[in-house]
């Protein structure tokens, strides 16, 4: 679709103000607002449950919110829908394809839909089958297909328009870590190509690898939204990592570590506690007191944040806790 907006950066892609939808006494989404320029990837964060696919899905025209307003493009989600949808692509969480068609088939029936020629849904199909690395089953029953060819040809799909708005709702989920990778280069290559992406995901990673910007979701509110490196500087220069030689002092050893650095304290695993340290110099304070109390360490040392220290620090909950839940 050409449109004189869409070859103007000064407007936003997205312009969402307080969107709060409500599913009976559960108010999913409670006033989030996101502002992502033309030409960026933002991702979205949050734990299970946080309202990230139900924002998705208002912004996407695919659910009406409760209250709020969202532009795309400066155009209305809600009075401007068709327009809307011929300027965004979108992969779920679940597959759309047609198990009783090959890959090719597919993307031609898609093609075809979005107004290509018979010729033209060819090649754009072909393309992406290269693209996505499925050429050589391009003529194979999708009944033969393994659950990370399937997710890579959804993806396929969702490509096919060259939609100047993508979101992807955790499109990387169950991906082999080769595949993972090619899909990075792809997200990549169509926001360089100039498009826009909003990308939800479970992979933190995977955020921080891509993200123009990261907006955190919790409890169907935004609790953050800055670049990856500005969200690693809010929870400190560096956290402390501390392994207690006996399981059993783990919750004691916590209790101190709270009380020095007036922070909160992750348990990583059975005996290892993770938390934000904003003063290195508190360090000999932690040590020693731990040592008065006759804890025993075999293990310390201070890392440079991470995104799954911002994760718990906003959330309360870990990414691995995140991931033992799917």
């Amino acid at each position: 679709m050409t449109n004189t907006r869409l070859k103007n950066n000064s407007i936003l892609a997205v312009e969402a103000h307080g969107l709060v939808k409500t599913f009976g006494d559960n108010r999913a989404v409670d006033g989030v607002s996101l502002s992502i320029p033309t030409g960026s990837i933002c991702g979205v964060l949050g734990p299970n449950g946080a309202g990230k696919t139900t924002t998705i899905n208002m912004l996407a025209t695919l659910s009406k919110p409760d209250a709020g307003n969202v532009k795309i493009f400066g155009y209305d989600v809600l009075s401007e829908t068709q327009i809307v949808r011929q300027l965004i692509g979108l992969t779920g969480q679940f597959a759309s394809i047609d198990e009783d068609l090959t890959a090719l088939e597919n993307l031609m029936i898609f093609g075809r839909l979005y107004g290509y020629s018979r010729q033209d849904a060819r090649r754009i199909g072909n393309e992406l089958l290269a693209e996505f690395g499925l050429s050589d089953v391009a003529s194979r029953s999708l009944s033969k297909f393994s659950g990370g060819m399937r997710r890579r040809l959804d993806l396929a799909v969702s490509l096919i328009s060259q939609p100047p708005l993508i979101f992807l709702d955790e499109p990387t989920t169950g991906l082999d870590p080769r595949t993972r990778t090619q899909m990075w280069q792809t997200i990549r290559k169509l926001v360089k190509g100039g498009s826009t992406v909003l990308l939800t995901t479970q992979y933190l990673d995977e955020a921080d690898q891509l993200a123009d910007n990261i907006v955190v979701i919790d409890k169907g509110r935004v609790v953050a939204n800055d670049t990856p490196e500005g969200l690693k500087r809010s929870v400190g220069s560096s956290s402390l990592r501390l392994t207690v030689k006996d399981a059993d002092h783990t919750a004691n050893a916590a209790q101190i570590i709270r009380g020095i650095l007036k922070a909160k304290v992750h348990l990583a695993e059975a005996s290892e506690l993770i938390a934000p340290m904003n003063n290195p110099d508190k360090l000999t304070d932690v040590l020693t007191s731990l040592k008065d109390a006759g804890i025993a360490l075999s293990g310390v040392s201070i890392l440079q944040p991470t995104l799954d220290e911002v994760f718990f620090a906003l959330t309360g909950e870990s990414s691995q806790a995140k991931k033992e839940e799917n």
